[in-house]
């Protein structure tokens, strides 16, 4: 299967030009941040755009700025995304391969689905994880993997998520959340690809990753 993964489009979705900077696949993977200001009408416009585009299926997962999501039981949210699967600590399987959905990232300006670092309530999330995924699509980075921030000069990824994605070796590790570190990093047993589609300055200018993977 073929996908196409993006992520952190924050209602600028409209911008990438006429839909040709976005790859025809099987799947498209969006990790969350398609709101600006967590609004249910731009949730609402990005599940029109999201009907637009050619893929078979579409998965989104939300992230800290939408707040529609945050408000809302997951449920809900799924009646939003008539045009997308909505995953939130949730799993589908598509032709033998498992994709599961994390939209957890450490506390960062008290934003949406965060969670101290390095908390009870953190490793609960994370440990939740199946040990059978084949593509972990989280909002945020691991610790250490394409996460390194220009605003301040730190590293925003979390030590909890990358010790489970290090224990479950899931294949492919697809997340968005830092707009500076942009690209993929090959592992031992994981592909740890950041598709953040806004730069720092929430311009949308990278483009979507695309990447091949079998259940054989």
């Amino acid at each position: 299967m073929l996908f196409v993964a993006m992520s952190d489009t924050h209602s600028r979705h409209r911008e990438i030009r006429d839909y040709n900077d976005i790859p025809d696949g099987d799947v498209l993977l969006h990790c969350g941040d398609w709101s600006g200001y967590g609004t249910l009408d731009e949730a609402k416009d990005f599940n029109d755009w999201l009907g637009k585009l050619p893929h078979k299926y579409k998965i989104v997962i939300a992230g800290n700025h939408d707040l529609s999501a945050w408000e809302r039981h997951r449920k809900e949210t799924q009646k939003i995304f008539t045009n997308a699967i909505y995953l939130q600590d949730e799993s589908i399987t598509l032709d033998g391969i498992k994709i599961h959905g994390h939209p957890w990232t450490p506390m960062l300006c008290n934003w949406y689905f965060m969670l101290e670092r390095g908390s009870s309530k953190m490793r609960r999330k994370v440990n939740d994880i199946p040990e059978d995924v084949d593509i972990l699509m989280s909002h945020g980075p691991p610790l250490n993997k394409l996460d390194w921030s220009v605003i301040g000069g730190q590293r925003m990824g979390c030590e909890d998520l990358r010790n489970r994605v290090d224990t479950i070796r899931p294949k492919i590790h697809v997340f968005g959340h830092n707009h500076a570190d942009y690209g993929g990093a090959i592992g031992e047993h994981t592909t740890f690809i950041n598709v953040a589609t806004c730069n720092e300055h929430y311009i949308p200018v990278n483009k979507p990753i695309c990447f091949g993977l079998s259940s054989v």
